[in-house]
């Protein structure tokens, strides 16, 4: 049924093949984060977004209007960052209108939206490789000269969002832009790695809950990679990369309890549209400091806690769960800094950091939302 279906789009897309004027566009070659030797027609004109998230970084090349190259996305920026997709609603209520399809961030996508919007590119997030391989969509797509480019924040966040930054800037003529948040992103990460490097100190032992409240699973966590990355370019040692063999794993409450983690940090969001009345932390922008902390008091009461040296000294945070999945991971870095080393870090904003890169690269005003602690409040 899908391949008859897809047949007769094909052949529909084909015949009107020839609405799309490209006068301006030429074949590029551009190698993406899969190795992957591409050819497109750029500068790009029409872009499905894989991963609704992935207009993060749209938005930061494109500012002046973000959506005027985007023909389609996933719904995930709507259900799982709600917060962020009203300030873009807000500032374009065309947004309303631009076709959504549902689907996972490691599954299909949707061929037949794909077929009908004649994308000059889709960009897919590298986990979904597999899938779409499995199924031969990379090819189906190939025979109207559809090509798809693989990106990654995700897997490998500190070696690839570079690399990903130049390939959107490349395809889309943004690449003097694109110069400017990489250098940006350098600047803001330096500020607590040279201070690290510097001081050499202690590193304190911290447990990362990872997606805290979307499920009732304990303990969900990072290895050695994105947020597990980001503690160690804190100054901190994570406990998950010293059990967990890749990104993503789970480890038990009795390997926390005996790890005794000094520092506890959870990563959350409003995730109403998946778990409706969850215990996850709706952090983003715009959200009540007095709500967020009042919803990371109740991780301190889980059974994986019970007595460790964070439960002591309260130094339990919560921190916007999308920085795992996207070019902003610099205010994560130095919001666990703060953390971790309050001396050393004293005069480090990393609100400011953040006001600054909406400032310069974002077309939304910034609104403070993104992090929670219960570090020196009262028991």
């Amino acid at each position: 049924m899908l391949t008859a279906l897809v047949s007769i789009i094909l052949g529909l897309a084909t015949a009107f093949a020839g609405e799309q004027p490209a006068a301006t566009q030429a074949p590029i070659t551009v190698t993406d984060i899969a190795g992957r030797q591409v050819t497109v027609n750029g500068p790009v004109k029409r872009i499905l977004l894989g991963e609704g998230r992935q207009l993060y970084l749209i938005a930061s090349l494109e500012a002046d209007d973000p959506l005027a190259r985007v023909v389609a996305w996933r719904n995930d920026l709507i259900e799982a960052d709600p917060a962020t997709y009203q300030q873009y609603l807000d500032a374009y209520p065309k947004l309303a209108e631009l076709p959504a399809f549902a689907g996972k961030e490691n599954g299909l996508i949707d061929i037949e939206s794909t077929i009908v919007r004649k994308p000059d590119v889709v960009l897919l997030n590298l986990e979904a490789m597999r899938a779409n391989e499995d199924a031969k969509y990379i090819e189906k797509l190939a025979e109207l000269n559809i090509p798809v480019l693989y990106i990654d924040f995700r897997h490998y966040p500190l070696k690839n969002t570079e690399p990903t930054i130049r390939l959107l800037g490349k395809i889309m003529g943004r690449e003097a832009r694109a110069e400017e948040i990489i250098a940006f992103r350098r600047e803001a990460m330096a500020r607590v790695t040279d201070v690290i490097a510097q001081a050499k100190p202690e590193l304190p032992r911290v447990f990362i809950e990872r997606i805290g409240g979307y499920a009732d699973d304990c303990c969900l966590s990072f290895g050695a990679e994105n947020f597990g990355k980001y503690v160690e370019l804190a100054g901190g040692h994570n406990i998950g990369s010293d059990i967990l063999p890749s990104t993503f794993g789970q480890l038990n409450p009795e390997q926390v309890i005996a790890s005794n983690p000094e520092h506890v940090v959870v990563t959350s969001a409003d995730w109403e549209a998946y778990v409706p009345g969850g215990h996850w932390i709706p952090l983003g922008p715009g959200v009540d400091a007095r709500v967020t902390r009042q919803r990371l008091e109740w991780f301190t009461t889980r059974s994986a806690y019970t007595d460790i040296a964070a439960q002591k000294t309260r130094n339990f945070h919560g921190i916007w769960h999308q920085f795992y999945n996207s070019p902003y991971e610099f205010f994560a870095v130095q919001q666990l800094a703060k953390w971790f080393h309050p001396d050393l870090f004293t005069d480090l904003d990393p609100d400011a950091t953040f006001a600054e890169y909406h400032r310069r690269f974002l077309p939304i005003p910034y609104r403070p939302g993104y992090a929670v602690s219960l570090s020196g409040s009262a028991d």
